[in-house]
């Protein structure tokens, strides 16, 4: 099985897919393992200096004034853990779940977020055993706030929420009971890495875009199939046309359909007729489909950004 390095290759949403679909492995390399430590030990020599860090040390939002004492920094990160959990709605799908938690391990393993690395691997057992939290629909405010979902789909590391196994709802503490696992004891600033982030967002946008190809690609088929049975002409997808006006997807989508009308014989039997041209909706096929197609494209290089982004 392939194998993708958390933190260190370059997350794109078919690779995302392919992790959550059991096609690719994502693994933490010894390399992003020393990036997090070193972030994690960071915070810790923070809290020794006893400077005042929002996040680390103080409260959240309007409470950014108030110091937080050393002894009440990891109770601080659990409350803010239970606190924001307090989406609405019915249940995200659990695919959705599951890409969410890929996303987020890859966004933490760049060693910038100040998280232990046993939190980590926590989030990446869930993803390998299928152990998949259940977050509800409403509550997200966008922007670096996907604030409740991310609080409900990390309940689970410390004993609290539900998760799904074999299709069936448990409290995630019976499940962390069964293979002898207890709740995370969070460190300074994990809550507010764990919650803080886009990655609700994006997993629906990689979803999004995954039925988005295949729509694309079914209809580059239907269309080449309704060249074949109408008898229509081939030469608007020539790639020689495409040069003089380069748009990335009209030569994409003329170039899928020249492949597929390579060899066809029903082509071949009326190149010569005396049919003067096609009806322009076949005509225009490449730069119809081929401006979605470029849209397509705009969406996905903008996805992959916020997917290999740290929040």
């Amino acid at each position: 099985m392939k194998q993708f390095r958390y933190g260190i290759d370059k997350l794109t949403p078919g690779i995302v897919i392919n992790i959550a679909e059991g096609k690719t492995k994502g693994v933490l390399s010894e390399k992003a393992e020393i990036k997090i430590r070193k972030s994690f030990e960071n915070v810790i020599e923070i809290l020794k200096m006893e400077k005042a860090v929002y996040g680390i040390n103080t409260g959240f939002g309007s409470l950014c004034g108030t110091k937080i004492s050393n002894k009440d920094t990891a109770k601080l990160q659990y409350n803010i853990l239970k606190s924001h959990a307090c989406g609405v709605g019915e249940p995200v799908d659990l695919f959705i779940a599951k890409l969410m938690m890929i996303i987020k391990v890859h966004s933490l393993a760049f060693g910038y977020s100040g998280i232990s690395l046993e939190t980590i691997k926590r989030i990446s057992w869930h993803i390998d055993n299928d152990i998949i939290p259940i977050i509800p629909s409403q509550g997200s405010v966008g922007a670096s706030g996907d604030l409740a979902p991310l609080a409900h789909l990390f309940l689970p590391l410390i004993g609290l929420g539900k998760v799904t196994e074999n299709g069936k709802i448990y409290n995630s503490k019976t499940v962390l009971e069964k293979y002898n696992l207890k709740p995370l004891h969070l460190h300074p600033k994990e809550g507010l890495a764990l919650i803080n982030g886009t990655q609700f967002m994006s997993a629906h946008g990689v979803y999004g875009l995954y039925r988005f190809a295949g729509c694309l690609d079914n209809s580059d088929i239907i269309s080449a199939i309704s060249i074949e049975a109408r008898k229509a002409s081939s030469e608007p997808f020539h790639e020689k046309l495409h040069e003089l006006r380069p748009y990335d997807g009209s030569i994409y989508t003329s170039s899928r359909i020249r492949l597929m009308l390579e060899g066809s014989e029903i082509s071949k039997s009326h190149k010569n007729c005396d049919k003067v041209q096609d009806p322009y909706s076949f005509r225009c096929i490449p730069q119809v489909s081929g401006a979605v197609r470029s849209a397509f494209f705009h969406l996905k290089n903008v996805i992959t950004t916020e997917l290999n982004s740290v929040t």
